[in-house]
């Protein structure tokens, strides 16, 4: 995993809220089919990280590269950009007056120009594949907060992405649900899509990823697989943390 053949490469970014400087200077490289996995505690940055990925946030210092395309130069075609990176947040973000089948074509047919016959067989495709075919017709407020989280990230896949973002996507579930959202990234990730996944579930990122970094502060203290850095973390500041996580019965 190295330089040019990365599909996702952060050198010193840096970003601030007014005075609070949330990022301070991050460098990270993801491999194509790598899945990374950002741990932390609140606050330490991995969101904010996962919103400049896809430049719903702007960088005041350093650059991202996407598959050797320097996203944040000043000429670069966001819109385009967008296309190739998904993100799925904590907050479903469903259209609640659109069905689920107008939720998860909506992009395809505006952005990409797919014919809506073909959208529509796509999405339905998407939506068997993961167990939900049978809420294509359905609203967002007649689905389990699981259902709509899979149709969230359904809806992100729908637009083919190289790159996924997955920002806490279990936070705002009832513990019953988190399961089934799990189950769905597992089988992407076991089918080879890259992700940066920012998550508060400690032993599912133990399982699923091939790395793990460890937010503090604005920067990523350590990083290593999963074994390692919850098995044997090097620094003071991870082993305090993972203690927390132990005590508090999530690992």
């Amino acid at each position: 995993m190295t330089g040019a053949g990365a599909a996702l490469r952060i050198e010193g970014v840096h970003k601030s809220f007014a005075k609070l400087e949330v990022l301070r200077g991050v460098d990270l490289e993801v491999a194509e089919h790598e899945v990374v996995c950002l741990i932390g505690a609140s606050g330490s940055g991995k969101s904010t990280l996962l919103r400049c990925i896809n430049l719903l946030e702007p960088i005041e210092a350093g650059r991202i590269v996407v598959e050797g395309l320097e996203i944040t130069a000043p000429d670069a075609d966001i819109d385009a950009i967008r296309r190739r990176i998904g993100i799925v947040f904590q907050a479903f973000n469903l259209f609640p007056h659109m069905s689920v089948l107008d939720n998860i074509t909506l992009a395809p047919i505006r952005v990409l120009k797919r014919p809506r016959a073909q959208a529509e067989a796509d999405a339905t495709a998407l939506l068997a594949r993961f167990g939900l075919a049978d809420k294509r017709d359905d609203y967002p407020d007649r689905l389990s907060g699981g259902q709509q989280q899979r149709v969230a990230i359904i809806r992100a896949l729908a637009m083919e992405p190289d790159l996924l973002l997955l920002d806490e996507v279990t936070s705002a579930l009832d513990p019953e649900l988190v399961a089934e959202v799990l189950e769905i990234i597992r089988e992407l990730a076991g089918q080879g899509m890259t992700m940066v996944i920012a998550t508060h579930e400690m032993s599912f990122a133990r399982e699923i990823a091939d790395r793990v970094c460890f937010l503090d502060d604005g920067v990523i203290l350590e990083q290593g697989p999963p074994e390692r850095i919850f098995g044997a973390p090097e620094q003071p500041r991870t082993r305090q943390f993972l203690a927390r996580i132990v005590a508090a019965g999530r690992l």
